[in-house]
């Protein structure tokens, strides 16, 4: 029996996960106000990471969980649980410090680091496609940075995190694709989650020493839906796209999450689209855009790139 899903059920996944990511990253802006940012970050790959394994233990809906030998147990605390603790620091506190579309932006731009990072850099048509591309999204980024230079340390700070953020994401996308050899969507999330929350928990326990957060239900139902939508569902249909498609073609629904983060954010924070936005957002999708596109398909056979 072919357990391969179709294209359109991998599509219709990723597109669901973009509108919870889209939703959880306007929410835990919003939590940021009452709660240090990595704290944030901490307890909900953790309780992520503890209902899944907690649905693999006492349910079949995933499957069985796959016995982690030493070696992938390696894999999986030096690679995709550290990858992903770094990013979610970086994410959460460059949320705390600029726009949430902003960060959601720099996030769009990982499918050209995963581009960048595929394959053998030969001379020839296909790696210029590739650093043109790469030459258009880092123009986006330069924009994003522009007025950060002269509107003060905490920007500039918070767009350098961002752009960290986005790489680190781009590279956890790898280590899940291969991981994927090995292991299920949601079993890879359900590994590498609380090892990040683990990694992490150290730097949470110094945050909540020196600021004591809120403790309102209304956070707490906040934090939930971030931990079983965005943290559950949504990277359980990411790693599971992860293992069908490259990384390059998965990540081309990150274009999606700036505008998701945009609108969530417009409608319940009322946060302002800043002028840069649109600009940036304009070079980075293209260069997304131009990176993925196969011009001969396009244009038929009879067409050939040009020699270097």
């Amino acid at each position: 029996m072919n357990n391969q899903p179709s294209n359109r059920s991998i599509s219709a996944g990723l597109v669901f996960a973009v509108l919870l990511w889209g939703a959880n990253n306007a929410a835990t802006k919003y939590l940021l106000v009452f709660w240090p940012p990595i704290m944030v970050g901490c307890t909900r790959f953790v309780f992520a990471g503890l209902i899944l394994l907690a649905l693999f233990r006492w349910t079949t809906f995933f499957g069985k969980l796959v016995p982690i030998t030493p070696e992938l147990n390696r894999f999986l605390w030096l690679h995709g649980g550290l990858n992903l603790a770094l990013y979610i620091i970086a994410f959460n506190w460059a949320l705390s410090l600029i726009p949430v579309a902003h960060v959601a932006l720099y996030l769009g731009a990982s499918p050209v680091w995963a581009l960048l990072w595929e394959g053998k850099q030969e001379i020839n048509w296909k790696t210029f496609q590739r650093y043109f591309s790469a030459a258009l999204a880092l123009m986006g980024v330069v924009i994003l940075f522009w007025p950060a230079l002269h509107g003060g340390v905490g920007s500039l700070l918070g767009e350098f995190l961002a752009l960290i953020a986005s790489v680190l994401w781009t590279n956890y996308g790898r280590q899940c694709r291969s991981l994927g050899a090995k292991l299920s969507g949601p079993e890879i999330s359900a590994c590498t989650f609380w090892r990040a929350g683990v990694w992490a928990a150290p730097f949470a326990l110094f945050e909540i020493s020196t600021s004591t957060p809120a403790l309102r239900i209304d956070l707490v139902l906040i934090q939930l839906f971030c931990v079983l939508g965005s943290g559950v569902i949504a990277f359980a249909l990411w790693n599971n796209a992860l293992r069908h498609w490259k990384t390059s073609k998965v990540y081309l629904f990150n274009n999606l999450v700036p505008i998701s983060s945009m609108t969530w954010a417009h409608l319940f924070l009322g946060e302002k689209i800043t002028p840069t936005f649109w600009i940036a957002m304009s070079c980075i999708i293209s260069g997304v855009i131009l990176g993925q596109t196969n011009w001969q398909k396009l244009l038929g056979r009879r067409w050939k790139p040009p020699a270097p």
